[in-house]
C-alpha cells in the first residue's frame, strides 16, 4: 500500500485540472493529478469539446466540396458516411494527449491513473486498474472531475440505436434519420452537424425559443439556419415514453405526437462526476446533478476541499474551466481571485455562434437607453472571397455615452471574431468605446473589418459621426 503526500491533490485532468495544476506548481507547490483513464484530458480532450469540434470542421469541408464550383472539375458531389468522417476527426485526439502527458512531466505534476474517492478532507483513496490501493494526504483537494450526459432511469441506452454526446463519438453507422432530445448548446451543435452529413434531424426542444439566453435576434437566425438546413425543429415538446426494436426508436411526446427514428441522441442535460468520490465521507452534498457549490474563491463547504470546472455547473465551457482552475490555485496561494463569471460564448453551429455581454432582452428590461451597430458578412470583401457571407456582427452600445454593452455574432469564425470586442469592452472608462473602431485602421480584406461596418452603422443612426 503506497502512501504519498502533496501540497494539492486535483481530482482530474481536464481543463479545470490542468489550469489549476499548472498555476500551482509554478507557484512551488508539490502537485499531484489523479486521472480515472488511462490518458489525460478529460472528457474535453476525450469526448467532448475536442473530438465534437474536430467532427464539425470535418463535416464542414464535406459541406464545402459538395457545395463549392470550383471543385465540380474534380467531381460530383458525394456522400460521406458518418464513420468515415469520425475516422476523420478523432486524429486529433492523440496529438492533445500527447501534449497534455508532456505538459504534466516537464513540469514535475505527479500523475496517478485509477479511481479517487475520499478517506477524509485531506486524504484520498485511489484505486488502481490492477485492484491495488494508493494513499494520498494533500492540504488542499480540487474536485474538477467534470461531467457526463444526463441520463433519465426510463431510457434505455444500453440500446444500439440510443445514443447520448459521449456515445455518439462511437456510432459505428449513418442513420437517415434522427431524433436529437434537447435543444441546448449540444443538441444544436449536432443537429448541424447530423444535417450537413444529409441525416434527417428532429430537434426537440422543451421550451419555446432555441437557446433563450442568446439575443432573440441571433436565436432567430439559428432557427431560421437549422431549419434550412433540413432540420425539423420543435419547440415546447416533451418526451413520454420511448420504445425501440432492432430496426427503429419511437418517441411519444407528451402533446400526442409519435416520431420513429433510426437513431435516437439524448442531449438533455449533464450530471457532474462526483457519485463515486465518497463525499459523505467529508459531510458534502452535490445537488440533484451531482454538481458542487462553492464560493468565490472556489471553496466548498469542507475546509481544504475546493471545486471548479464543469462539476460546479454554469457555465460549463472549457474555457471557463481552465481560468477557474488557475483562480482556484492563485486563492490557494494566498492571491486575488476572479471569479469567471464573464466569459463568452462559443457555440459551434453550422455556422458558429459567439456573444459576450448582454443582451437587447436584458438592455430593455433595466431600462439602459442603447443603439444597435450591424454587420452583414455578405457585405464584406473577406466573406464574398471565403464563400461564407452567412452570418453578421452586432453591437449593442450606449446611447449617450457610446460605451460598448454587448457583442453578439452569428456566421463564420465567430468564436475568434468575438474576442476583439471583448477586449475593447475590457477597458476602463471611455477606452471602452463603440468609435475604438473607426479611429483605428483595420487590416482588408478580413472578417474583423466587420467591426468598422457595424460601428459606422451604429455611429450613424445615433448621428455621431
Amino acid at each position: 500500500m503506497a502512501e504519498y503526500t502533496y501540497d494539492l491533490l486535483v481530482l482530474g485532468s481536464g481543463p479545470a485540472g490542468e489550469g489549476a495544476a499548472m498555476s500551482a506548481v509554478k507557484a512551488g507547490m508539490r502537485v499531484a493529478v489523479v486521472e480515472r483513464r488511462e490518458m489525460v484530458g478529460g472528457n474535453c480532450a476525450h469526448k467532448g469539446t475536442i473530438p465534437s469540434k474536430s467532427l464539425r470542421h470535418a463535416v464542414k469541408q464535406v459541406i464545402r466540396y459538395n457545395t463549392h464550383a470550383l471543385f465540380r472539375t474534380i467531381g460530383e458531389p458525394c456522400w460521406v458516411s458518418y464513420p468515415k468522417v469520425l475516422k476523420a476527426a478523432n486524429k486529433v485526439i492523440p496529438k492533445q494527449v500527447e501534449m497534455l502527458t508532456t505538459l504534466y512531466a516537464r513540469n514535475r505534476v505527479h500523475m496517478h491513473i485509477g479511481e479517487a474517492s475520499f478517506v477524509e478532507p485531506n486524504r484520498v483513496q485511489v484505486i488502481l486498474d490492477d485492484g491495488a490501493k494508493e494513499f494520498i494526504t494533500a492540504k488542499n483537494v480540487l474536485i474538477a472531475t467534470g461531467s457526463r450526459p444526463y441520463r433519465p432511469e426510463n431510457v434505455n441506452f444500453t440500446h444500439p440505436r440510443i445514443y447520448d454526446s459521449d456515445t455518439i463519438l462511437d456510432m459505428q453507422h449513418t442513420p437517415r434519420t434522427m431524433i436529437i432530445y434537447g435543444a441546448g448548446v449540444i443538441g444544436c451543435e449536432y443537429a448541424s452537424i447530423f444535417a450537413g452529413l444529409g441525416v434527417k434531424v428532429d430537434l426537440i426542444n422543451s421550451r419555446d425559443q432555441l437557446l433563450s439566453f442568446l439575443d432573440a435576434e441571433i436565436s432567430d437566425a439559428l432557427s431560421y439556419h437549422l431549419r434550412d438546413g433540413g432540420v425539423t425543429v420543435r419547440h415546447d415538446e416533451e418526451y413520454e415514453s420511448v420504445e425501440m426494436d432492432g430496426r427503429s426508436v419511437t418517441m411519444h411526446l407528451r402533446s400526442g405526437k409519435t416520431l420513429r427514428t433510426d437513431a435516437l441522441l439524448w442531449c438533455n442535460g449533464r450530471a457532474g462526476n462526483t457519485d463515486t468520490l465518497n463525499l459523505q465521507a467529508i459531510g458534502l452534498e452535490p445537488n440533484h446533478r451531482g454538481q458542487l457549490t462553492v464560493s468565490e474563491r472556489y471553496e466548498t463547504d469542507v475546509a481544504g476541499v475546493y471545486a471548479a470546472g464543469d462539476v460546479i455547473g454554469w457555465p460549463s465551457l472549457a474555457s471557463a474551466s481552465f481560468d477557474q482552475g488557475r483562480a482556484c490555485a492563485r486563492g490557494i496561494c494566498g492571491l486575488t481571485v476572479r471569479f469567471v463569471s464573464d466569459a463568452p460564448t462559443g457555440i459551434y453551429t453550422l455556422p458558429e455562434i459567439s456573444s459576450v455581454g448582454k443582451t437587447e432582452r436584458e438592455l430593455t428590461e433595466a431600462k439602459v437607453p442603447y443603439e444597435v451597430g450591424r454587420a452583414f458578412f455578405k457585405n464584406t470583401a473577406r466573406a464574398q472571397i471565403s464563400g461564407e457571407d452567412v452570418g453578421m456582427l452586432k453591437l449593442l452600445f450606449h446611447f449617450d455615452t457610446l460605451e460598448i454593452l454587448g457583442i453578439h455574432c452569428f456566421g463564420a469564425e465567430a468564436a475568434e471574431i468575438i474576442h476583439i470586442g471583448q477586449a475593447i469592452m475590457s477597458q476602463p472608462g471611455e477606452a471602452n468605446s463603440i468609435k475604438f473602431f473607426v479611429k483605428n485602421t483595420f487590416n482588408y480584406p478580413t472578417m474583423a473589418e466587420a467591426y468598422r461596418i457595424a460601428a459606422l452603422d451604429g455611429l450613424n443612426r445615433v448621428n455621431r459621426l
